[in-house]
């Protein structure tokens, strides 16, 4: 198989160990869902997450909204 092709995956949740700069699939599926919106995040789009909590976020503004920052008014 090379980069370009890709094997079906499974509609549902995806299961990730999150690691330093990767995270392993537990569990085949399509995505996980964001800790602190609850948005469904395609795998092939997770960019962020958190080792120690082992949680993903949907962007730089949900981990930010994690760790208590507001945007600026």
């Amino acid at each position: 198989m090379n980069r370009y092709e890709r094997t079906p995956e499974p509609a549902g949740e995806a299961e990730v160990e999150f690691l330093d700069g990767e995270y392993r699939v537990r569990k085949p599926g399509a995505y996980v869902r964001c800790a602190v919106t609850g948005e469904p995040i395609p795998l092939e789009d997770l960019r962020y997450w958190n080792v120690d909590l082992q949680e993903p976020y949907a962007g730089p503004h949900a981990k930010l909204m994690k760790l208590g920052v507001k945007k600026p008014d």
